[in-house]
């Protein structure tokens, strides 16, 4: 599972009060069943990945017990992009959409190392080949 997989995933379990750390709840399996499903859905579409309910809740566990150093960094990439959502310049400036606009800046900052990274290849071939051509 990808660093920003994990983002989305605990992004949305802390704001949907996964460990029901916020109130009374009647049926805390059926909501935490809910709340995974919106998780599995999220992943899927923003990622294209598959994952099952107990693979991400196993993944949530042993962030919060066994991975405390990634949990901080994730901790830290949201409280971020908190920070940047706390000042709407419009009125159709939600949390929901600066989320969205977060995602699509991370996935154009990934690509955008994979183009750099394809472009350095491609410049060390026709380096190789002027090298060959130039002892021809």
């Amino acid at each position: 599972m990808s660093f920003v997989e994990m983002v989305e995933m605990v992004d949305i379990l802390k704001r949907a009060d996964y460990d029901g750390k916020y109130g009374p709840y009647s049926n805390p399996n059926e909501r935490k069943a809910k709340i995974m499903t919106k998780v599995v859905k999220s992943l899927r579409r923003n990622f294209g990945v598959r994952r099952s309910n107990e693979q991400l809740r196993k993944r949530w566990s042993d962030l919060k017990l066994r991975e405390q150093d990634q949990d901080r960094r994730i901790k830290k990439v949201l409280l971020k992009s908190v920070v940047e959502v706390v000042v709407p310049k419009s009125s159709h400036f939600t949390s929901d959409s600066a989320q969205q606009l977060i995602q699509e800046i991370m996935f154009c900052s990934r690509d955008l190392d994979r183009i750099k990274e394809k472009t350095k290849e491609i410049e060390q071939r026709l380096k190789n080949m002027i090298d060959v051509l130039g002892r021809i």
